[in-house]
C-alpha cells in the first residue's frame, strides 16, 4: 500500500493518490487530469474508484473528467445529490482497493454530503483518515458555506458539525493519520496549521475545536470571527455538482495566440478582461490600458476567484512567454474557463505594435518614507485584517484587497493617498483595479510593509499574529 499526498500551495489543497496490489483510488483530484492518467500508466494500476469528500467549493473537481477517461466510478457520501453518474454511498459503506478497504464516514457540519473516507490497511488496522474539509489541522471547516443549500443556520450546520466530530473521529485511534483537504491559506478554515499531515492523537491535543467542553461553546468557537466567503464559491459548487466542460476543451480555447491588432479587437467586441499574469515589477513600467494585474508567482488562482467573482467572465492573457499554458491550467482550477487566447509575444508585442500603454505610479519605501507626513497624508493599507492589526503604519486606513469592490466607492478622486501591502504583489492588484476605474490619484509603495518597516517611518507596536487570530 502507498499514499501519496499531491499538494498544490496557490490553492493550499490537498489531492491523494492510493495505490494497492495493482489497484488505485484518488481523493479530490485536481482540474487537469493528465497528470493522474500518467501517474496510473506508470505505476501500471487500474484506477478503482473517484472519491469526492463534498461538493468543494474553493476549487472545481477533476472527478467528471477523470471518470469519462479512466472509467472509474466517482463516490459521494451520504445525501450528495449529483447531476451525473455517481456512487452515492451509505454511511459506512466499505469499498475495497487491492488488499485494503475505504470506509465511509458521514460527517455534515461543512456541507451536508461532506464525509471523510478511513483507510483500513492489509491488516485490517484503521491506519488513515482522508478528513475533507471536515476536519483541518488546528482548525475544522467553516459551517456557514451550505446555509442556502441546506436551508439551515451556521449554527445549526455548526451543532451537526459537532456531532460529527466529537461522535464519528474523536472517537477513533490516536495513531491514525490525518489527510486534510486544505492546509493554512485556505479560506475553508480560519485558523489552519502549516503542516499539511499530522497524528489524529496530536489533534486531539492541540486543534481548539476539539477541545471544546460542550456543543453550545463549539459552537460559538467555530461560528466567531468568520469571513465572509469569497463570492465565486457558490459557482464552483454548481460546477462540481453538475458538470463542466472538458479540461482538454478549455485549454484548447484558450490556447489561441492573438496578434496585438487581433486581441484589441477582441478585448473591444467580447467584453473580455484583460488579466496581466506578469510580476508586479514588470506590470507597472508598462501595461495595456484597463488590465487587472495577477501575478502568476502568487496566490493567483484564490484571487481572481475573489476578485472577478463570475466564472462566466470572458477573459485575454497576457503572460510571460511560455507561461500561457500555466496561467489557463490555474484559471479552470477556481472554474474561470472561457479564456479567449492570449496576446502573442506578450506585452513586448504590444508595445513594438506602436499601441497605448499605461503604467502605476510606484516609489521606493525609502522614497515613501521621505515624502510622507502621517499627520496629513493618507495611507491605505491593503493587507488582511490580521497583519493590519499586527502592525501597519500609524494612522494608516485598513482596506483589505479582498473587499475592494466595496471600499473601492468611498474613495474621494481628488484625495491622494499612498497605497501599500506587505511585499507588493496585492498591492499591484489594487493598483490595477484602481486605475481600470478611473482612479489615479494615488502612489504605490514597492516592497509594501516589509519594505516600509526597515526606515523611521512611524509605526504602530508589533503584536504576535497568533494572538491576533486567538
Amino acid at each position: 500500500m502507498k499514499i501519496e499526498q499531491i499538494y498544490t500551495g496557490c490553492l493550499a489543497q490537498g489531492a491523494y493518490y492510493i495505490t494497492s496490489n495493482g489497484e488505485a483510488a484518488i481523493i479530490d483530484p485536481l482540474r487537469e487530469t493528465q497528470p493522474y492518467i500518467d501517474r496510473l500508466e506508470k505505476d501500471g494500476v487500474t484506477l478503482r474508484y473517484i472519491f469526492e469528500t463534498h461538493f468543494h467549493a474553493d476549487f472545481v473537481s477533476g472527478h467528471v473528467d477523470l471518470a469519462e477517461k479512466t472509467g472509474a466510478p466517482i463516490v459521494y457520501g451520504p445525501t450528495a445529490t449529483p447531476e451525473f453518474e455517481a456512487i452515492v454511498a451509505e454511511d459506512n459503506q466499505v469499498f475495497t482497493i487491492g488488499a485494503i478497504r475505504i470506509k465511509v464516514l458521514h460527517t455534515p457540519g461543512h456541507t451536508m454530503e461532506s464525509s471523510c473516507f478511513l483507510l483500513i490497511d492489509e491488516d485490517g488496522k484503521e491506519t488513515a483518515l482522508f478528513s475533507g474539509d471536515t476536519l483541518f489541522l488546528g482548525d475544522v471547516g467553516r459551517p456557514d458555506l451550505a446555509q442556502k443549500a441546506a436551508h439551515l443556520t451556521q449554527e445549526e450546520l455548526a451543532g451537526l458539525l459537532y456531532d460529527s466530530l466529537y461522535n464519528k473521529i474523536l472517537p477513533l485511534s490516536n495513531d491514525i493519520t490525518v489527510y486534510p483537504a486544505h492546509g493554512a491559506g485556505s479560506a475553508c478554515g480560519k485558523n489552519m496549521m502549516k503542516e499539511t499531515v499530522d497524528s489524529l492523537g496530536n489533534q486531539k491535543k492541540v486543534n481548539y475545536a476539539l477541545n471544546q467542553p460542550d456543543r453550545e461553546t463549539f459552537i460559538k468557537a467555530v461560528t466567531d470571527g468568520l469571513l465572509p466567503p469569497p463570492a465565486y464559491f457558490g459557482m464552483n459548487v454548481a460546477m462540481n455538482k453538475k458538470g463542466y466542460e472538458r479540461f482538454d476543451q478549455v485549454m484548447a480555447h484558450g490556447m489561441q495566440a492573438l496578434s496585438p491588432e487581433e486581441f484589441e479587437t477582441l478585448a473591444e467586441t467580447s467584453g473580455a478582461l484583460i488579466l496581466d499574469t506578469r510580476s508586479d515589477k514588470e506590470f507597472y513600467t508598462g501595461f495595456i490600458p484597463q488590465s487587472v494585474n495577477i501575478g502568476l508567482n502568487g496566490d493567483f488562482a484564490p484571487w481572481v476567484g475573489a476578485l472577478m467573482v463570475d466564472v462566466q467572465q470572458p477573459i485575454l492573457l497576457v503572460t510571460d512567454s511560455g507561461k500561457e499554458e500555466e496561467a489557463i491550467t490555474r484559471l479552470s482550477r477556481v472554474g474561470f474557463d472561457h479564456v479567449l487566447g492570449y496576446l502573442k509575444g506578450g506585452f513586448s508585442a504590444w508595445k513594438e505594435s506602436g499601441k497605448e500603454t499605461d503604467t502605476v505610479h510606484r516609489i521606493t519605501a525609502a522614497q515613501f518614507a521621505e515624502e510622507v507626513n502621517i499627520t496629513d497624508n493618507k495611507v491605505v493599507d491593503v493587507r488582511k485584517e490580521s497583519e493590519y492589526a499586527a502592525e501597519h503604519v500609524a494612522e494608516a486606513y485598513s482596506k483589505p484587497l479582498a473587499y475592494i469592490n466595496d471600499w473601492i466607492r468611498d474613495l474621494d478622486p481628488g484625495e491622494h493617498f499612498y497605497l501599500h501591502c506587505a511585499g507588493g504583489y496585492r498591492s499591484m492588484i489594487a493598483a490595477s483595479i484602481l486605475q481600470a476605474r478611473g482612479y489615479r490619484n494615488f502612489t504605490e509603495i514597492e516592497g509594501g510593509f516589509n519594505a516600509i518597516a526597515l526606515t523611521g517611518v512611524p509605526k504602530t507596536d508589533y503584536i504576535c499574529q497568533s494572538k491576533v487570530l486567538s
